[in-house]
């Protein structure tokens, strides 16, 4: 008998009764946020923490995470949660995959949250992409946000605002100077903006390039210490080189001085096959003791030295240190990352006292009671019109036939949620009764318009099939196995996939009572990313380019992890 809704976690806890009892250090596991969460922007309101990432061409975009103790988070809401917000110049309807949000930075001001960020759409494949930045505020960060504000005149990504003591606001960017040095180089600017409408003002004043000659200067931060301002950018691109500069100056218009050892933080001194890779794209927040902490992204090292999840968020200590020179003026301190090792590391202890029981999930289920999606929930883009209620069906998910495919630059009907460890099992209880050919539903692993996998159910030739689909990387799909289910497909179906071992294994079952049948197995780096997003567990339906008005609708969607486990200092 179905139960109320519930999302039910069933966890271990972190250590936190057995380190009271036994004197021990609870810790806590890197990435902080897991899943396909890269570009992370902190903040701090009180005793509060924020994190807000890149969502490209996913919607709701611009996830934010609220912490209370730096190293357990909690998805809180979107700054992109209006359809409104994301049409227009703001079009997140058919753009293109990779473009979309950008490296926003999260910023608390006077009362105000602010996000400020970059979509990239591409008008067409052989058109050069625009870069539309943009302000979105709210008095409570959960919201409702604002429509959002474009700045109009601003090049470049990855915008950063900054809020000074005299009351005066900066946007800082980056763009291709007219004479760049050699292919790749960015440079980092600076313009005043008004305080009411946000937009530029005054003359713009040019940075920095980097730190030796480094490319693609970008991800600007500043903040102001000691009366001293530290411009805080990533470099080297965001793959294996990638890593983060800083320098510093006495006006916020510059010039900056470099630090002399930069970089500050990297992985490409280190062996490829080092846990984490790729790091960079960083943002520090001071704590109310003075202590300072730095977000940044990073890939894991799991399969061919990547992962389904792509870049997620770590965190890392702060070490602020004069320097040691006597034969020149000391002028700044600068920030050391992690001072004990200099590295990304996997464990620390907890960065500030634990005040609450905390657990790590290793099984949710969603029973769609409610007659909303909690905010895990994704569509690739806007999502169709009228594609899934929680109403027609009470205590399911129905999701509608509609005409559209997986495809480039195109809405159709898919909800997922990020995938969060590369060993996982997913399961979904479906009732589908198809009657027209090209009606199809069940499962969906995604990583791209061109990656992933369906293991569904489909109308083919006046029949009921069950099907796996593999869209490999940039290759057409093909059917890996089918199956003509016949009269023992009675609306009512189960699909499960598990990935451990290298390997996705793919069940199904007609009846709740029956054991689970073996359909087929697979290598499991067929969801690998390649670096900008990660993977997404959902279910899709459609009709395949036929007008339908069938559904399918789902019972219950089950999502279990095999975490690592978190060790105890003594």
């Amino acid at each position: 008998m179905k139960t109320k809704f519930k999302l039910r976690f069933i966890g271990l806890f972190l250590g936190l009764l057995h380190s009271q009892f036994f004197g021990q250090t609870p810790m806590f596991s890197n990435p902080v946020i897991t899943g396909g969460y890269p570009d992370p922007s902190i903040c701090r309101a009180g005793e509060d923490y924020y994190i807000v990432n890149s969502s490209f061409e996913y919607f709701p975009g611009l996830p934010i995470h609220h912490s209370k103790d730096l190293a357990n988070w909690t998805l809180i809401g979107h700054g992109l949660h209006k359809k409104e917000q994301c049409t227009g110049k703001m079009n997140l309807v058919d753009v293109q995959s990779n473009g979309g949000i950008h490296a926003p930075t999260i910023r608390y001001h006077n009362g105000k949250f602010y996000i400020i960020t970059t979509n990239v759409y591409q008008p067409k494949k052989d058109e050069p992409a625009q870069m539309i930045n943009f302000i979105i505020t709210a008095s409570n960060v959960e919201g409702p946000w604002s429509n959002p504000i474009i700045v109009e005149g601003a090049p470049g990504i990855d915008p950063h605002i900054f809020f000074d003591d005299d009351g005066k606001i900066y946007y800082i960017g980056n763009h291709i100077p007219k004479n760049p040095n050699f292919q790749g180089e960015g440079e980092i600017w600076i313009q005043e903006l008004d305080s009411t409408s946000l937009q530029l003002k005054g003359e713009r004043h040019f940075l920095w390039r980097g730190a030796c000659q480094g490319t693609w200067a970008e991800g600007p931060h500043i903040y102001k210490k000691d009366g001293w301002y530290y411009l805080l950018i990533a470099e080297g691109g965001t793959s294996f080189n990638h890593a983060v500069m800083i320098a510093a100056s006495n006006k916020i218009t510059g010039p900056y001085d470099a630090n002399d050892r930069n970089p500050i933080l990297s992985t490409r001194h280190l062996s490829y096959d080092y846990w984490i890779n790729s790091t960079g794209h960083a943002d520090m927040v001071e704590l109310p003791n003075g202590e300072w902490r730095m977000v940044c992204l990073g890939i894991r090292n799991e399969i061919n030295r990547a992962s389904n999840m792509g870049r997620e968020t770590l965190i890392l200590p702060i070490k602020w240190e004069k320097e040691p020179y006597w034969w020149k003026e000391i002028k700044y301190n600068w920030p050391v990352c992690n001072p004990s090792t200099g590295k990304i590391e996997k464990n620390y202890s907890y960065f500030l006292p634990i005040k609450d029981s905390n657990y790590v999930p290793t099984q949710r289920e969603y029973e769609f009671q409610e007659n909303y999606l909690t905010k895990n929930w994704i569509h690739r883009r806007v999502p169709l019109d009228n594609s899934y209620d929680l109403t027609t069906n009470s205590g399911y998910l129905t999701m509608y036939c509609k005409e559209p495919t997986i495809k480039e630059r195109t809405g159709y009907n898919f909800i997922g949620i990020k995938q969060k460890e590369t060993n996982f099992e997913v399961s979904t209880t479906m009732r589908f009764d198809p009657t027209l050919d090209g009606e199809e539903a069940g499962l969906c692993l995604i990583q791209k318009d061109d990656n992933y996998l369906l293991f569904d159910v489909k109308r083919e030739d006046k029949e009921n099939v069950l099907q796996l689909v593999i869209n490999d990387k940039k290759k057409n799909p093909i059917i890996k196995k089918d199956l003509v289910m016949g009269k023992k497909f009675k609306s009512y179906i189960e699909l499960k996939v598990i990935a451990k071992d290298n390997t996705y294994q793919y069940y199904f079952r007609y009846q709740s009572n029956d054991l689970w049948e073996l359909f087929v197995t697979t290598n499991s780096d067929i969801l690998l990313s390649e670096g900008y997003t990660g993977a997404h567990l959902g279910l899709y339906a459609t009709s395949n380019g036929t007008k339908s008005v069938n559904f399918a609708a789902f019972d219950v969607f089950k999502l279990e992890y095999s975490y690592p486990p978190l060790e105890l200092k003594k």
